[in-house]
């Protein structure tokens, strides 16, 4: 029913205006379509809704990861732009070398947006 629909993130925040300036300038993220409640942000070829909630943050797990080519390097240039990365200790058969989680040929980092929603980068290797 679903399988052959597009599909895209949809991420709760508290402060708009703080969410734009986030995903657009430190991110990259090209700002679209913006209504009352939110703005649309296109990234790559697929969009995330990012909309005024009042449960902003509370979401434990991750929100949106993106598959880039080299996610230290990736790594690197969002710290540069004062981006903070998350370090989890208890994930089993992982190692951390620096802010990246290595599982095999899996690499990832995880941050977060100012809402706390938590966001990934990783080379999408399974």
């Amino acid at each position: 029913m679903l399988g052959d629909k597009n599909v895209h993130a949809v991420i709760g925040v508290k402060d708009l205006d703080a969410a734009k300036k986030f995903y657009g300038d430190t991110l990259g993220l090209k700002l679209s379509e913006e209504n009352p409640g939110g703005v649309k942000c296109i990234s790559g070829n697929r969009e995330i809704m990012i909309y005024q909630s009042a449960f902003a943050g509370t979401n434990q797990a991750t929100a949106a990861s993106w598959d880039v080519d080299d996610v230290t390097d990736t790594v690197e240039t969002l710290k540069g732009k004062g981006v903070s990365f998350e370090h989890y200790n208890d994930l089993p058969g992982v190692t951390l070398e620096g802010d990246v989680h290595v599982m095999g040929p899996m690499q990832a980092a995880w941050f977060k947006d100012p809402d706390g929603n938590i966001l990934c980068v990783s080379n999408g290797a399974m």
